[in-house]
């Protein structure tokens, strides 16, 4: 099947830079929709940024001329440049999938990455 692995988080302090990376290994032959979402401690996880196939980008107002999400259809990959970071960024971010078209029968798969925790100490 599908599996979603992300890198790149850390400790990293208040203005700052970190740079997100999620990979979706399995027998793809697109991807829909790839985003990021971002849980911070004893909160929900909310929407950061998505990116379409052709490339429409979303943002939460939040992150807004600090973060950039790209992707690389062709390594089925979704990235996140962060900066300007602030405490409030603090959070597990987690990479999403939707619609992921699988080579094996045609059918489509959606899910979440394992997480990675970035930091930003003040």
């Amino acid at each position: 099947q599908v599996q979603l692995v992300e890198s790149g988080g850390g400790l990293v302090q208040a203005g700052g830079s970190l740079r997100l990376s999620c990979v979706a290994s399995g027998r793809i032959l697109r991807i829909a929709f790839m985003a990021w979402y971002r849980q911070p401690p004893g909160n929900q996880r909310d929407l950061v940024a998505q990116i379409s196939e052709d490339g429409r980008t979303y943002y939460v107002d939040s992150v807004k001329g600090r973060f950039t999400i790209s992707r690389d259809n062709a390594k089925n990959s979704v990235y996140l440049q962060m900066n300007s970071l602030t405490p409030d960024d603090t959070a597990v971010y987690y990479c999403d999938v939707t619609d992921a078209l699988l080579e094996s029968d045609g059918t489509k798969w959606s899910g979440w990455g394992q997480g990675t925790q970035v930091t930003v100490s003040s």
